[in-house]
């Protein structure tokens, strides 16, 4: 295989893995997103039962039923479920974030390999064309030397 053809293989190869890369960073974005909105939720719902509980607290410093205190209990502890649920929901998606971290720092990891041995080529490549240029140099200045010292010998 030509040097020429092996570079632009690994230039195929590049540009295949900053593809991967910037999708994996496109997930990573989007993991991210999810992570802050199901964060937020669980906030505003934790939020909320905080509300509720101030709210009742002033209705029941007044008179109220057992029926009223069943139904704020009831709701107080589907609330507890909700927030519960919802913390569940936030700490998956932060697993999903650092999931996508560790793919996208592969990613990088595989770009960077690929153009270090893009270097490597393209620095053998120039060493070899200049090897290639120093013993052309030299041949010729061996002709010349040999032409100018021809005539001597000859005698």
């Amino acid at each position: 295989m030509s040097a020429s053809h092996n570079l632009s293989a690994l230039l195929i190869l590049l540009e295949r893995a900053e593809a991967e890369r910037d999708a994996a960073a496109q997930v990573l974005q989007q993991a991210l997103a999810r992570a802050a909105a199901a964060r937020s939720q669980a906030t505003q719902l934790s939020d909320y039962r905080l509300e509720y509980q101030q709210r009742w607290t002033r209705q029941f410093t007044q008179r109220t039923t057992v029926d009223i205190l069943g139904c704020y209990q009831t709701f107080g502890t589907r609330l507890d479920q909700a927030i519960s649920s919802q913390g569940h929901v936030a700490s998956h998606a932060e697993g999903h974030v650092e999931q996508a971290r560790e793919q996208l720092r592969e990613r990088e990891l595989r770009v960077a390999s690929v153009r270090k041995l893009i270097e490597r080529r393209q620095l053998e490549q120039l060493q070899r064309q200049r090897r290639q240029e120093q013993k052309a140099t030299d041949e010729q200045a061996a002709r010349a030397a040999l032409q100018r010292f021809a005539p001597a010998l000859s005698l």
